[in-house]
Order: structure tokens, then C-alpha cells, then sequence
């Protein structure tokens, strides 16, 4: 009976191992297709534009004061 059951949970233990940890496991599906997700969403999204507070769509203003003269204060 003790060897069944080794031998049974080892059986489970390499199967499982296998789908987590192989080639098609998680680890290494993410590991591959990550930086590619990323540039598909970088390649929809529109920074700073169709933006709408309270239904009303952002616009650029100037900003106040004069430019930055480049000294630290």
C-alpha cells in the first residue's frame, strides 16, 4: 500500500512539475510573450489625448510664468 502511494504521488508530482515548470508550463509562456504584450499595448494607447474631465475633453494650456532659466536655486 506505502508503495502505490509513492508511487502515485510521485507520478503527480512529475506530471504537475511538467505543466508548471516545462516549456508550455506558465513560467515560460509569460517569460516569452511579456515584452511582446507590452508593445501591444504601448502601440494602442494614445498618451494624453481623449482624455475627459467631468465630459469635457482636456486641453493644453501654457503654463504660468516665465520658462526655466536652468540655474538650481
Amino acid at each position: 500500500m506505502t508503495l502505490e502511494v509513492t508511487l502515485l504521488l510521485g507520478m503527480f508530482v512529475f506530471i504537475l512539475g511538467g505543466a508548471f515548470f516545462g516549456e508550455n508550463g506558465p513560467l515560460e509562456v509569460f517569460k516569452d510573450s511579456g515584452p511582446r504584450l507590452g508593445a501591444r499595448i504601448e502601440k494602442h494607447v494614445t498618451t494624453g489625448r481623449g482624455f475627459k474631465t467631468r465630459g469635457a475633453q482636456n486641453q493644453w494650456q501654457a503654463p504660468q510664468g516665465p520658462p526655466p532659466d536652468g540655474s538650481l536655486r
